[in-house]
């Protein structure tokens, strides 16, 4: 199966929800959808499904118009993040339910209900209805009823914000494999770019209906086309700082560093250098670098790392450092601009310098 979606749009009124958007999801491939709120994942995905029409342009699937197949017809599962079950029927009904519709035998439906019970940890639960589980065992529940269901296309909203954390990183493994061992085309919407790297495969980045950029994870984390994109794979947010290119220096608040590998040939002027939390340093890393005095305005602990919200001539920017760094509001603190990770941006905000070690960088926070 091969999904296509060519020069879609989708309005709502006068409200562009969706705009010409150009996708191709293949048979076995793992996708995310990245954006935040009201970026239009939701809207897309309902398109993708059949729950809406496109106002414009074309749904495909293996090279046939699919617009106005009611979704009945097609073999597509979907789950939100808010959960949908059926209120009378069991757990292991629930889950039973699109084999039964398929009109599977008892056997293999009695075996694919076992089965997705046993790996959502549901197997105690089969026989209760859902109002007797919590919000999280009714989540498990939902993903099962699409995990049986044998789709060719798995549509998953934002589907682990309601289980615990255990719960959450375990099937972030493992769901993406059992739906690419079925053959579904797996699309996962998120708004956490650190999801988004640990889900892997490919990654389509939304921002206000529109899709900024598509490619492998790990190629838009790393080469971000334009600032937007940057911005929306980035958690904590991007601190932007306009730079000076002047000859062969970089500088910024009457320091200067050489300018990093790949800006060397880039024209003299002003530019927006992009610099994750995590080459925002609270010490002097090895070779150059710019150091700023700034005031901290908060400091979260998590346990395994900080981060350091600091001010700096009216900008606000976040480090983030391995450990416990304990730190008062008003703290004067010396933070250091990495050259090592900096992302160069024109005045039209498009990418024009990214480090080469940024492919290395994909463990912990995006």
């Amino acid at each position: 199966m091969t999904l296509e979606l060519r020069n879609v749009s989708k309005r709502v009124g006068a409200e562009l929800h969706i705009s010409e958007v150009n996708l191709t999801l293949e048979k076995g491939s793992q996708n995310v959808l990245l954006g935040p709120t009201l970026a239009g994942k939701t809207s897309l995905m309902r398109l993708m499904a059949g729950l809406d029409r496109p106002t414009d342009g074309d749904i495909l699937v293996d090279g046939k118009s699919v617009v106005g197949v009611p979704v009945q017809k097609r073999k597509v599962a979907m789950v939100y993040q808010q959960f949908i079950n059926y209120p009378t029927l069991s757990v292991y009904e629930n889950i039973a339910s699109p084999l039964r519709v398929a009109g599977a035998d008892g056997a293999t439906v009695d075996r694919k209900v076992r089965g997705a019970a046993e790996l959502l940890k549901l197997t105690p639960f089969l026989e209760r209805l859902p109002l007797h589980l919590s919000g999280g065992q009714q989540q498990r529940t939902a993903i099962a009823r699409a995990l049986v269901k044998d789709a060719g296309l798995v549509l998953l909203d934002e589907p682990l914000a309601n289980l615990d954390y255990k719960l959450r990183e375990e099937l972030r493994v493992e769901l993406p494999r059992l739906f690419a061992e079925s053959g579904a085309i797996f699309v996962y919407a998120t708004t956490e770019p650190h999801e988004a790297l640990l889900l892997g495969g490919a990654t389509a980045t939304l921002s206000e209906g529109r899709v900024t950029q598509v490619g492998t994870t790990i190629d838009v984390y790393s080469r971000p086309c334009d600032l937007v994109t940057a911005q929306t794979f980035s958690d904590p947010p991007l601190n932007v700082v306009p730079m000076q290119k002047s000859g062969g220096r970089l500088s910024y608040d009457g320091k200067s560093i050489a300018t990093p590998t790949g800006t060397e040939t880039l024209a003299d002027g002003l530019y927006k250098v992009a610099i994750r939390p995590h080459h925002l340093l609270l010490h002097r890393p090895p070779g150059e670098s710019i150091e700023v005095q700034a005031t901290v305005s908060a400091t979260e602990i998590t346990g395994s790392e900080s981060f350091v919200h600091v001010e700096h001539g009216g900008s606000r920017w976040v480090a983030l450092t391995h450990g416990v760094y304990r730190l008062e509001i008003g703290d004067r603190v010396a933070v250091f601009l990495d050259p090592t990770g900096f992302l160069v941006f024109d005045a039209e905000d498009r990418l024009v310098a990214a480090p080469a070690a940024a492919v290395r960088q994909t463990a912990g926070r995006a």
